[in-house]
């Protein structure tokens, strides 16, 4: 009986116990990928914000309440991007961490462009060939929170986002580390196959309906002539619409970058009197299922739908 007592006893003390995942919200997909691809094989992280939705405007629903309360860590892009979200991780998740990726040093931002046309006086110098990098101080400007959509982002932020699960679990640090190299060169033959997609389209005249784009045609050497909407929740008014229908005239624009969520009549009104192509993309990457290949899979998405409007 003693023995019995005291094997009992050496059970419950004597073994390790071992530390459980930590647990992750991300924001958007393409987050959503980049930490899924550094816990591959450890755990999943959480998704808040679905793809098809925008990030811009969310309602949370209470399942994405219970996701906030249990979070240890939240990594997202950051206010620029979603700034409603900074109430709810106040008051459901006071004790997770926070990682706001377009915050990190090494991160390229550019000033967000204004009017439907992006004259070149708006652009403040940043437009950079393919390869230079950014660094830019927009302290006294609006910042285009679109920035995942250059890769080289995406590059920047994996190996912070491994660090900062191993520091909440240093049991699997070597895992997280190691695999956001793999996830680096990943990026690397994603971005290699989208600039030979590209190669035969780089004087390619288009539009795209609301811009995101402006980080992968910075990274890739392109350049819309303009956005029919001003964000992916404001329609434009008649002026804008002119604005552009010269603008397309004048350039001698054939292609429509849509998305799967926007009236497609509102391109047509544009391009009215004009031979078009559209193609339909999704710059937060709806249709592209979920997990650690579907960030490269959305910058070739990008690459291939811009080559299909050739």
């Amino acid at each position: 009986m003693l023995r019995s007592l005291l094997a009992i006893a050496l059970a419950s003390v004597a073994l390790p116990a071992w530390a459980a995942p930590p647990r992750v919200v991300t924001d958007i997909a393409a987050v959503h990928s980049l930490v899924s691809r550094v816990m591959e094989g450890v755990a999943e992280p959480e998704l808040l914000i679905p793809a098809g939705a925008s990030p811009h405007f969310y309602a949370l629903k209470p399942s994405d309440a219970r996701k906030l309360r249990d979070a240890q860590i939240v990594i997202k892009i950051g206010p620029q991007l979603s700034p409603w979200m900074d109430r709810p991780l106040t008051s459901l998740a006071r004790g997770a961490k926070r990682l706001r990726l377009m915050e990190l040093p090494g991160t390229i931002t550019l000033a967000a462009r204004t009017g439907a046309t992006f004259e070149p006086h708006m652009d403040h110098g940043d437009h950079h060939p393919d390869g230079e990098e950014g660094g830019h101080d927009h302290a006294h400007e609006a910042v285009d929170p679109h920035a995942w959509l250059d890769p080289e982002n995406g590059k920047v932020w994996l190996p912070v986002i491994a660090d900062a699960l191993s520091e909440l679990d240093p049991e699997h640090a070597a895992e997280y580390r190691a695999n956001a190299r793999t996830g680096a060169a990943e990026i690397d033959k994603a971005m290699a196959d989208t600039r030979a997609t590209l190669a035969s389209v780089q004087d390619l005249n288009f539009i795209v309906f609301h811009d995101a784009y402006q980080y992968f045609e910075h990274r890739f050497g392109l350049r819309a002539a303009g956005a029919i909407a001003l964000s992916d929740a404001s329609p434009p008014g008649p002026a804008r619409i002119a604005e552009l229908r010269e603008r397309v005239a004048a350039l001698k624009v054939t292609c429509a970058l849509t998305e799967p969520q926007f009236d497609l009549d509102l391109v047509q009104t544009v391009f009215e009197g004009h031979d078009l192509k559209t193609a339909v993309v999704d710059p937060a990457g709806s249709g592209i299922p979920l997990g650690p290949d579907m960030y490269p899979d959305l910058i070739r998405s990008v690459g291939t739908a811009l080559a299909s409007c050739n």
